[in-house]
């Protein structure tokens, strides 16, 4: 979770990044260049603490979960190696000259390698959740089964790469991942932005950043909808169980639509609202039509209930109030409403806090309601393969006192780094970008100096080695 908090942050901002250097291109406004700029800085910081953190669970993969890697090793080989080759050096390869090329490169390189730094985290995206889908839903594999320290054991291999690439809940998820992102991103620009028009700070940088900042989160919000909908259509058919757990479906028939509840575990969803039949339209066009609940599961087999339909009922309302808030207030871009409206700005500050817990709740829904499989069962060629639960994943060596001495250590690192973060974040803004004409002068005139005092000491040199061969 807490590693979580990057990933999306950058490559949200990473497309506001691109938007506001292809602004630059067409217009010639410098304040669109000092905008990617700030931006920049904020994005870097983000990048680093991101593959700290990442590296992290890389490595809990072989200490804490042996058993598991042994068995999805050969799928997750070819994943993450994907995303190394394509992704990763595609994303750090051009970072370098998004970061420290400004004065470097020309408009048209730059705004390239911000556009390659943004689609590598896309595409790193990618393959992170085609490996967590396969999880979800295994396709394109078979188990093989071997013999550890004289104990039986089993091995996934692939046999149709691309079946696993697009198995049946990758492309589904990797959408709402990467509008889930875009979100964040967005509502982070607007976050900043309204800060600095209620301290009445960089005027001209919240007129050139909010308004891009806003349609972006409109649109992704829109895109969110129709791709959770999408999402929750196919666990009706893929994890039944995650989806009865999300909805607080107990018995199987006709399924109430909750808005809220407190789900009582394994029995019923009691102090909410439902919408009578609501799921089963949503679900199949017909209220009558019996959606599959809990009951159709072992006890053994069925989801935590309660953190399940808590957390995907917190991600639904944040998505649904981003909704109408970003479209309420496009209007208000005209003349500039919005701007003299301070108590909007006011929510805009702190709707960055729910863009967050959105996406760290989706992650929570997802984990959680597949319990207490780490890797579901399925049916390949007709062919039942065997999964693996959470409990056969663990490492035999590693001790329930080692895990949780591990779990408190890192959570204090954590929590230093959360600081660290909080810290260099806080300065950034407050220093605030270089986005007046004055200033923007000012560096564009020392810089000219820096080149013309360059180009006087070369023609000096020339001059005197000229005299010095005549002599």
């Amino acid at each position: 979770m807490f590693h979580y908090l990057f990933p999306p942050l950058t490559i949200g901002l990473g497309l506001i990044i691109v938007l506001l250097e292809f602004r630059w291109l067409r217009t010639g406004d410098r304040g669109f260049n000092a905008a990617a700029r700030f931006w920049t800085r904020i994005f870097a910081l983000n990048f680093a603490l991101g593959v700290a953190t990442g590296i992290v669970m890389e490595f809990e993969f072989g200490t804490n979960w042996a058993a598991y890697s042994r068995f999805v090793g050969d799928v997750f080989g070819s994943a993450l190696a994907a995303e190394g080759i394509f992704a990763f050096f595609l994303e750090s390869g051009f970072l370098s000259v998004l970061v420290f090329g400004w004065d470097r490169v020309g408009p048209k390189v730059h705004f390239f390698s911000s556009l390659m730094v943004w689609l590598g985290g896309m595409f790193s995206a990618v393959w992170i959740v085609v490996a967590n889908s396969w999880q979800q839903t295994p396709a394109g594999y078979h188990v093989v089964s071997y013999e550890v320290n004289g104990r039986p054991a089993w091995r996934a291999e692939v046999t149709d790469f691309w079946a696993m690439v697009f198995n049946p809940s990758s492309m589904d998820r990797l959408a709402h991942v990467l509008i889930g992102a875009m979100i964040l991103g967005a509502f982070v620009v607007m976050s900043v932005c309204a800060y600095y028009e209620l301290r009445g700070r960089h005027t001209k940088f919240v007129r050139r950043c909010f308004p891009t900042a806003l349609v972006v989160a409109a649109l992704f919000s829109l895109l969110a909808l129709l791709t959770g909908h999408q999402q929750a259509s196919r666990l009706a058919e893929t994890q039944p169980a995650k989806l009865a757990a999300f909805e607080g479906h107990f018995r199987t028939g006709p399924a109430d639509l909750y808005l809220f509840g407190w789900p009582q575990a394994q029995r019923q969803t009691v102090g909410g609202l439902a919408l009578p039949g609501m799921l089963g339209w949503l679900l199949y066009g017909d209220a009558s039509r019996d959606v599959v609940g809990l009951d159709r599961f072992l006890p053994e087999d069925r989801p935590p209930v309660w953190l399940s339909f808590e957390a995907y009922h917190l991600m639904v309302a944040i998505g649904a109030g981003s909704i109408v808030l970003t479209l309420a207030s496009l209007p208000l871009l005209r003349g500039g409403a919005i701007y003299r409206i301070r108590w909007l700005l006011w929510v805009y500050v702190f709707a960055v806090i729910g863009a967050m817990a959105a996406n760290q709740a989706g992650w929570i829904a997802a984990e959680v309601g597949r319990q207490p499989w780490i890797v579901y069962p399925s049916v390949q060629d007709g062919v039942p393969m065997r999964g693996l639960r959470t409990a056969e994943g663990l490492s035999e060596s590693v001790t329930s006192g080692q895990v949780l001495w591990s779990i408190v250590t890192f959570a204090v690192v954590y929590l230093l780094l959360f600081a660290v973060w909080v810290y260099v974040l806080n300065e950034k803004i407050q220093h605030g970008p270089d986005d007046d004409d004055a200033a923007l002068d000012r560096r564009d005139a020392g810089r000219d100096a820096i080149l013309v005092a360059g180009a006087a000491r070369s023609e000096g040199a020339a001059l005197l080695r000229d005299r010095g061969s005549r002599g």
